[in-house]
């Protein structure tokens, strides 16, 4: 008797297959309030111009010296501003007080010394002879909490004239005359201008990009 062989046969799976990893986003970890990193922040007062060269030297003086662990942060504060030149509007970076730098640092005699004795350096701002650190509103003031791209504020106009200056209107009816610019309205992008007309002084309102600085 022949028996018929009933197996069944089964065809082997398919081989598993690693399926492809999604990249992930690296997370930000870094704080909110510059106040919350490491140490803790002190102005220090620089000769008016020089806070760049103390900023490089500051820096050259904390690598010589193996104070990396100490001292993590030497910063100008900048503000970006709109400024009208030849009549159109550019965007600037300026400091935002000249002579003075931000440091962020763990304070012992080293770091103090290493501070005090960079070229160019004045001294430390603080009551006494005992540096004070900023509190969180002050720093944060300064410079400032990270926010997402559309949270940023525009950047604040700075006016490149003053009350009482002499300016050229360069467009309107009344271009070509000249004025004493009695009141400016940043918030509006308007000031007012007292313009001669037949022999009076008449207050003329014009737009930030209708006059020159004479």
């Amino acid at each position: 008797m022949t028996s018929n062989d009933t197996s069944t046969v089964r065809e082997d799976a398919p081989a598993a297959t690693d399926a492809p990893v999604e990249p992930v986003e690296p997370v930000d970890t870094t704080p909110a309030s510059p106040y919350d990193l490491p140490g803790s922040w002190y102005v220090v007062h620089s000769y008016s111009g020089y806070e760049n060269k103390v900023q490089a030297n500051l820096a050259t003086r904390v690598k010589s010296m193996h104070l990396e662990d100490k001292v993590f942060d030497v910063v100008i504060p900048l503000e970006e501003v709109v400024e009208f030149k030849g009549g159109k509007k550019i965007n600037v970076m300026r400091k935002k007080f000249p002579g003075y730098i931000l440091v962020r640092l763990f304070m012992d005699d080293d770091t103090w010394y290493a501070v005090r004795n960079t070229p160019g350096v004045t001294g430390f701002v603080g009551s006494g002879s005992k540096p004070t650190p900023l509190s969180r509103r002050e720093v944060e003031r300064i410079l400032g909490v990270r926010k997402d791209e559309e949270e940023r504020k525009e950047p604040r106009f700075k006016p490149a004239w003053e009350v009482g200056e002499t300016v050229r209107v360069v467009e309107g009816p009344f271009a070509d005359f000249n004025g004493l610019i009695e009141d400016i309205n940043v918030d509006q992008s308007k000031v007012t201008v007292l313009v001669d007309i037949f022999g009076r002084e008449t207050p003329v309102e014009l737009n930030f990009d209708q006059i020159l600085k004479f």
